[in-house]
């Protein structure tokens, strides 16, 4: 028996391989590199959801249905109280997406990929005493994003990285979430239960989570010239150099990359990013002395707290930003599962006392 399901294999997918000797992925056929920075949201969905659902539309009329999917799914906002005001934006997120109604058609698919949108700036405004922001339909996906979060119609700089981020994120094998989507799919219960296990799983440290604490580490360190002290003083407590290391990949991840070309297009990041460019490489220089016999790379989550951060998202609302790309994998996990997968049911093992036999 594997621990964790290690190297188990658990379903047959034609949505993405992750080559982690490599460092490679796919999605639909087509390596990261090739479409992050040059597909934007509404394309990526399409790519992903071909096939799975008969009624497709076009890239432009997909993009005008999220629109007016976007819309819809704002009369939610109306339930967000004080009580879901207090809590962490992914709660919130969380409780206001169980909502919406169950189905396994592509009308409940696209209020899916509206919510996280709609109700992550919603919830941060809200959060800030601001009234949310009705979304406008005849915008592009990521730039309505960012303008429901900051009042203002942004640049298409802005948009592109955001774009680029959420196609770089929007699948990755059967990880812990898409799992956990394609196991409550597999009973049938509909797209909004198997988004809200998904998005339940992202939830935790080990997962979504731990973008987050990579903001915390970088302003902790201050100043390049503090890094290498910092580091080992981490290391030396047993912490975990938040950004470094990935359960799957040997080598770079490759997404790491597709994020740092997406910073590199923004104005006004080159400081922030040199001094995190310094930061990594005191990381993996330490890394590779201290811990030889592993590969400790950068992974997706060091250039997802910058991205986010240049961007204007708190620190707290990166794993619903993480959400926003994702549902496209877990809705598209959800309808291969669907069309040719039975009910999940693994074995397990029972290692506890037996009942004693009567003498």
């Amino acid at each position: 028996m594997s621990d964790g399901l290690e190297n188990v294999v658990a379903a047959q997918t034609v949505l993405s391989e992750v080559d982690g000797a490599a460092g490679r992925l796919i999605l639909r056929g087509h390596a990261l590199e090739d479409i992050a920075g040059h597909t934007d949201f509404a394309q990526a969905v399409r790519l992903m959801f071909d096939g799975f659902f008969p009624d497709l539309p076009s890239d432009a009329d997909l993009a005008a249905a999220l629109g007016l999917a976007r819309v819809e799914v704002f009369g939610e906002v109306a339930a967000l109280d004080k009580t879901l005001v207090s809590r962490s934006p992914t709660e919130a997120l969380r409780a206001l997406m169980a909502r919406l109604a169950d189905g396994d058609d592509l009308a409940t698919a696209l209020r899916l990929l509206a919510a996280p949108a709609v109700f992550t700036p919603a919830i941060v405004r809200a959060q800030r005493g601001l009234a949310p922001l009705a979304p406008d339909a005849a915008l592009p996906h990521a730039q309505d994003i960012l303008r429901m979060m900051s009042g203002k119609t942004t640049g298409t700089k802005q948009a592109a990285a955001l774009d680029a981020y959420l196609v770089t994120v929007c699948d990755h094998g059967l990880n812990a979430s898409t799992f956990a989507a394609r196991v409550v799919a597999s009973t049938r219960a509909g797209l909004t239960s198997a988004v809200l296990a998904g998005l339940s799983a992202l939830k935790g440290p080990l997962h979504g989570g731990a973008p987050g604490p990579v903001i915390d580490m970088l302003d902790e360190i201050g100043d390049a010239a503090h890094a290498k002290a910092w580091l080992e003083a981490a290391l030396e407590r047993g912490d975990r150099l938040m950004g470094f290391g990935h359960r799957i990949y040997r080598v770079r991840d490759p997404r790491a990359d597709a994020l740092k070309r997406a910073i590199r297009k923004l104005d006004a990041t080159a400081g922030r990013l040199a001094y995190a460019e310094a930061v990594e490489a005191a990381a993996l220089a330490i890394l590779r002395e201290r811990k030889p016999n592993r590969s400790l790379q950068t992974n997706v989550e060091f250039y997802t707290a910058l991205l986010l951060e240049a961007l204007a998202f708190p620190p707290d609302t990166f794993t619903c930003v993480f959400a926003m790309g994702r549902t496209i994998g877990w809705l598209a996990h959800a309808r291969e599962q669907i069309a040719g997968g039975k009910l999940v049911r693994p074995q397990s093992i029972y290692i506890g006392p037996m009942p004693k036999q009567a003498a």
